[in-house]
């Protein structure tokens, strides 16, 4: 079955409410987690980091990213509640980690076994290992990168995941745990790899969905698709192309003040794109083709037999003038018509007759 990540990420706007709304919005929709950001502003940015054109674009304000990150900080404390409400949902809580103190809180506070590794931090080789060296299963995603910076990201995964914290880090070591058994059975059984386009929203024509079956084919890893776009086509698109996961952002109201809103599903388009999901993986089915239970019993009113075209008296030549092919599917196989050509008929038939020879 398909994972999907309800990404709530930012849409909260700071506000522990509107969290737990998202929270409440996400399980009715059928998710199976919903996924918060968890960051230090401080840390994340400079003073003079500039937004995104999208987030200049979706908030209508020019300012430092600082400045806009600060305010859609959510507490350690609402942290903590939030856990714990998802727990009585039996929905599954995650959030990225933005920085190392955010990632410790998420693994020794909150205690998180799964961990998502965003497409920005992908070449953030000290948080890469770091979120290794937790030993929690990852999701990896790969907005903005090279397969040449994806395996050198999996190398550094690998080194942490397989080595003692002793060893010192360097692009050899990282290079020798990626190409070794270890290091790769370790990837295998941890790793789960997002293809992902780096925009809000992304553009159609950039999403390039076949290259999750490239990250699938060129790491020998589980694939799945983070996705930016608008509307629920390209997430159940990717499902019916084998994704492994699928995670979309979220929102109560896409008319909202933030930088994430616009390009986000309301939660009736969430529960829309779920109850999609599930109808692709039940119709998926198995590889096999064969008769379903369903269409054997349609097989002798949609097939033809051979039948009687022209009254046939005993003994007459069978041949193309007195048989066609009609409508119930019945009576001997239209295979048979040219084995019958030129045989006596061993009884008489009536025109229209089902042929029984």
């Amino acid at each position: 079955m398909t994972l999907i990540i309800a990404e709530a990420g930012v849409n909260h706007n700071g506000d522990e409410k509107l969290a737990f709304e998202l929270v409440d919005a996400a399980h009715k929709a059928g998710s199976d987690i919903v996924k918060f950001q968890t960051f230090k502003a401080k840390d994340l940015v400079t003073k003079e980091a500039n937004q995104a054109d999208y987030q200049v674009i979706n908030t209508q304000k020019q300012e430092s990213q600082l400045a806009m990150l600060s305010r859609l900080e959510l507490s350690y404390e609402a942290h903590h509640k939030l856990v714990e409400y998802c727990n009585s949902l039996g929905i599954e809580f995650l959030s990225t980690a933005f920085d190392s103190e955010s990632l410790n809180f998420l693994v020794n506070d909150l205690g998180l076994k799964r961990l998502k590794l965003p497409s920005g931090e992908l070449t953030n080789a000290p948080l890469v290992l770091a979120h290794a060296r937790t030993s929690c299963d990852l999701i990896v995603s790969t907005g903005m990168a090279t397969l040449s910076e994806i395996e050198t990201a999996l190398g550094v995964i690998a080194f942490g995941y397989i080595t003692d914290e002793k060893v010192q880090p360097s692009m050899l070591a990282f290079q020798e745990a990626y190409s070794s058994e270890a290091g790769q059975k370790a990837l295998k059984e941890k790793v789960t790899i997002l293809h992902c386009t780096t925009e809000y929203p992304a553009p159609m024509e950039e999403i390039n969905l076949k290259a999750m079956d490239t990250l699938g084919r060129a790491f020998g890893l589980t694939a799945g698709y983070s996705d930016h776009s608008e509307g629920i086509t390209i997430p159940i698109a990717a499902v019916a192309r084998g994704a492994v996961l699928v995670e979309k952002h979220f929102t109560l109201d896409k008319n909202m003040e933030g930088p994430d809103h616009k390009a986000s599903l309301e939660p009736q388009e969430l529960e829309a794109m779920v109850k999609a999901i599930r109808q692709i993986e039940v119709a998926l089915g198995s590889s096999v083709k064969i008769p379903s239970v369903s269409e054997v019993k349609n097989k002798a009113v949609a097939r033809k037999s051979l039948v009687a075209a022209t009254d046939i008296k005993e003994g007459a030549e069978l041949m193309e003038s007195n048989l066609v092919i009609k409508r119930p599917g019945t009576g001997l196989s239209p295979y048979r018509y040219w084995e019958l050509i030129g045989q006596k008929a061993n009884k008489s038939y009536k025109a229209g007759e089902l042929i029984i020879e």
